[in-house]
């Protein structure tokens, strides 16, 4: 992936296990998202490979990712503001092989966030920010997916949200859900992933055990905000 002759990605080589969640972390501008949105085929892809349950989808399209049980909660959030909370529900549940499923999908949605089942029928935009991402998450949930992509969950959310919402990926993890999890609040991110990876500069320099990675100085320095000796 590129901007112009700017490659924003490169040397990116990482994997995720049917049930795995992991974990990517990485200051401001290390191509985070860029990542994310290529995987989801929101981007193209100059050089390289991606491959999903044995099938090269480097060609594919994101709809043609959605047809293949894969999900995104955007950066943002990215609702359609004027519409009801049901209604950006219904248009995760688009897909034919989802629609059977609604009423099932959207008692989950609702067990996770309970205060979507009371604000169904309020407008997306007039929604906290907390609760306009809690619609993110049911949104991608109500394709059923098999792999989730989630990032930056708890940008611009105050704390006592954060919690909720970690606690809600933890719960689709617990379901058999295979996560790709990107995020700035590396402590966060690290607490709830199996495995991590570190991104800089558009290429991973580390990965592992997200407890050897807190471990590092030189990670808790950079991404934990302690200092070198810690």
């Amino acid at each position: 992936m590129s901007y112009g002759d700017a490659p924003a990605l490169w040397d990116v080589n990482f994997h995720i296990q049917e049930g795995e969640l992991v974990s990517m972390v990485g200051p401001n501008g290390a191509g985070k998202t860029t990542l994310i949105n290529t995987v989801m085929r929101l981007l193209p892809v100059r050089s390289g490979r991606l491959m999903w349950r044995g099938e090269d989808v480097t060609r594919l399209n994101a709809n043609d990712m959605c047809k293949r049980d894969v999900s995104i909660v955007p950066e943002g959030r990215l609702l359609f503001g004027g519409m009801t909370v049901e209604e950006n529900l219904d248009m995760g549940g688009y897909r034919a092989s989802a629609r059977p499923f609604k009423e099932q999908t959207l008692e989950r949605v609702f067990t996770l966030f309970p205060i979507l089942k009371e604000r169904l029928w309020q407008q997306a935009g007039t929604l906290s920010g907390g609760q306009q991402q809690m619609v993110a998450f049911g949104r991608a949930l109500m394709a059923q997916p098999k792999l989730l992509l989630i990032d930056e969950p708890s940008l611009g959310l105050a704390p006592s949200v954060v919690e909720q919402v970690f606690d809600a990926i933890s719960e689709i993890h617990k379901s058999g859900v295979s996560i790709l999890l990107i995020e700035q609040n590396a402590a966060r991110a690290l607490d709830v992933a199996q495995r991590a990876y570190v991104m800089e500069g558009g290429r991973i320099v580390s990965m592992g055990d997200p407890k050897e990675l807190m471990s590092q100085p030189h990670i808790r320095q950079a991404y934990l905000g302690e200092a070198a000796h810690a």
